[in-house]
């Protein structure tokens, strides 16, 4: 347990923290410069990359649906008596979180409890928004304002409301694969792809590969609760430099072989690394995956993600609460489970430590 987690805590406010996209055309390479900024990739590249935003009218989803997420998040919070404001701040487009941590302090926010988007232990899911936190609080002290404290609340991979809703999708799903179908049919989990030596120092010392071992274990918790025996663990939405190895195998390929090996010809499709339509799923998942498996003829059924539903908005108050009455946390996992530090602390030393690579 960590310090923000040992003694009993009264916040101003909640930050939901995300990722960020862009909300028109002319936005998306801009947005594309801000996530890539430091890695040298030409104006050029980036509209190319962009293609799948120009595809939906240069709007990425997340940021509505993060807005949806916080509409379920307020009324729950009311539902319970809470008189806690929610602040939204992204990290690589507008409300920027920086902005957003001023507004914060100018509205007298002192200690704010920050909810990142991602269920998952690793540097892209979790020591990235350490970093964000720090940030925040490098530009409050630039802007002269008033310091703010952060604390960020843990992962949630196998929290049982997270899991349920999980398995309650998967279900609503299967259900709908005739019986004579079954026996061709796999369920797939699959989350986004990260570099092979980026998962390798992911958690403490002792400890590592968590964001791996994290998703395999919220898929067998899904899977188990779903009834389901056969499923497999997949990944997607791999980048970057292709010489570099990246957490296989590729959803793609994956379909690929066992249709070929083994007779599937039916894939229901959980992207549980994602909690809401992410880009990565309605054009990875619902256009790539969908045209290479309509081509060998393999149909695709996908699940539904949880996020936008009162249950997902449920755990983040059951989340906050536990920080508020220092209760013990709410797990379902034999997994790992950290992520809730003060200030951008990291989770552990060494933990995430990418620049050693």
């Amino acid at each position: 347990m960590t310090d923000a987690q040992q003694n009993a805590q009264n916040f101003d406010a909640l930050l939901v923290l995300s990722f960020g996209g862009p909300e028109g055309n002319e936005e998306v390479v801009p947005f594309l410069e801000n996530v890539t900024r430091g890695r040298g990739i030409p104006r050029e590249r980036l509209e190319v990359v962009g293609e799948h935003y120009y595809h939906f009218g240069g709007v990425s989803p997340l940021n509505a649906l993060n807005r949806e997420i916080i509409e379920h998040v307020h009324g729950e919070l009311k539902k319970r008596g809470h008189n806690l404001p929610v602040y939204f701040g992204n990290r690589n487009w507008h409300p920027f979180a920086n902005e957003t941590a001023e507004q914060m302090s100018r509205d007298g926010i002192r200690k704010v409890a920050v909810f990142a988007t991602s269920a998952w232990g690793g540097y892209s899911a979790c020591r990235q928004y350490d970093e964000d936190i720090q940030r925040m609080r490098e530009h409050l002290a630039q802007q002269g304002l008033p310091e703010i404290e952060f604390t960020k609340i843990r992962q949630f991979f196998d929290h049982p409301k997270f899991v349920a809703e999980m398995a309650t999708a998967v279900t609503e799903v299967w259900e709908q694969v005739s019986a004579d179908k079954k026996g061709t049919t796999r369920l797939l989990f699959t989350a986004h792809s990260v570099p092979v030596a980026h998962d390798n120092v992911g958690g403490a010392e002792g400890d590592k590969n968590l964001y791996s071992r994290q998703v395999a274990e919220a898929a067998r918790l899904v899977a188990l609760q779903a009834g389901i025996s056969d499923y497999d663990l997949v990944w997607q939405s791999r980048s970057g430099n292709p010489r570099a190895p990246w957490l296989e195998p590729d959803i793609v390929d994956h379909t690929t072989d066992i249709h070929h090996n083994e007779g599937v010809d039916t894939v229901v499709v959980c992207p549980i690394g994602f909690i809401s339509d992410h880009m990565e799923v309605i054009w990875d998942l619902d256009s790539e995956l969908q045209k290479a498996a309509e081509d060998m003829g393999v149909r695709v059924v996908r699940t539904r993600t949880v996020g936008p539903t009162p249950r997902f908005a449920e755990m983040v108050v059951d989340l906050i609460e536990e920080l508020e009455h220092g209760r013990e946390q709410e797990t379902s996992g034999q997994v790992t489970v950290q992520g809730c530090t003060l200030n951008g602390a990291p989770c552990a030393a060494g933990c995430c430590d990418i620049w050693s690579l």
